[in-house]
């Protein structure tokens, strides 16, 4: 079975790419899920992902279920803890399959995975 290992850098809004990042997860789970395990990595700004409770305007795109989709999938997910703790959430709750991880923890799923996208 292929790994591949998506990493977001940017804030679930603001930009499309945190959107695009879980685009691409739910439609491999979609059309290949037999075929892979995905994990997910939230660096930088992407923490912010994994907030709760957003609200988006109608007709707006919603990161949060989009996670909580690629999580109920079988998406292992991670956020970076000193990034989390940098941007003061670290001891807030995260959205239900999220876990607060390390860049040790990062750097083995980088070299254990056959691919890596970065958004």
């Amino acid at each position: 079975m292929k790994k591949i290992l998506i990493v977001i850098n940017d804030a679930p809004y603001g930009t499309e790419k945190a959107y695009n990042a879980f685009r691409l997860a739910m439609n491999i789970l979609k059309y290949h899920k037999d075929e892979v395990e995905i994990k997910l990595f939230l660096l930088a700004d992407a923490v912010f992902c994994a907030l709760p409770g957003q609200k988006t305007a109608d007709g707006y795109y919603n990161i949060e279920r989009m996670l909580k989709h690629v999580i109920k999938n079988g998406t292992e997910v991670k956020a970076c803890g000193g990034c989390s703790e940098a941007r003061g959430i670290d001891k807030l709750n995260f959205i239900e399959g999220v876990k607060l991880s390390n860049m040790k923890e990062f750097s083995q799923w980088a070299v254990e995975c056959d691919k890596v996208f970065t958004f």
